[in-house]
């Protein structure tokens, strides 16, 4: 199934001063929300705190109503090999098939490694990586995919 390999991915706004990601991290403790894989980006006035967690949607409810400022993306997972070009398959296979990556990071842990990447079409991505024998970590969560 496609829609199981489409991951929903929290945006979470972060001013760009001191004191404001431990309050972020404090309410996500305070919620009970568990990040499997993040990458904060910065800007001059604000961050943005991508997370992908075990449970999106109730992650996203309790978030908003604690007046955190956050938005739902999809995004994919592809599982890496420790091997020189596990990177290149997936890249190349997007390039052939004109899907952009817009960005992306990566999780490493004991069993294995995963590429978040947000790309333009992720319908197609999906389609792309399973049809040229890339795995992909389903929406269920990375604990159960490497």
């Amino acid at each position: 199934m496609m829609a199981d390999s489409i991951i929903k991915q929290l945006s979470i706004f972060v001013n760009n001063e001191p004191g404001r990601l431990a309050y972020i991290a404090s309410v996500l403790r305070e919620c009970g929300i568990n990040m499997q894989a993040f990458n904060l980006a910065e800007s001059t006035d604000f961050g943005i705190l991508r997370a992908i967690v075990e449970d999106p949607e109730g992650a996203y409810s309790k978030l908003k109503a604690k007046g955190v400022i956050v938005r739902k993306t999809d995004v994919i997972g592809v599982i890496l090999e420790d091997t020189p070009g596990a990177l290149f398959q997936a890249a190349d296979a997007f390039g052939k098939a004109g899907i952009n990556i817009e960005y992306g990071y990566a999780y490493s842990g004991k069993t294995g490694s995963v590429f978040y990447m947000r790309v333009n079409d992720p319908e197609k991505a999906v389609e792309v990586l399973k049809r040229d024998g890339i795995r992909l970590v389903s929406s269920g969560g990375i604990r159960w995919a490497i």
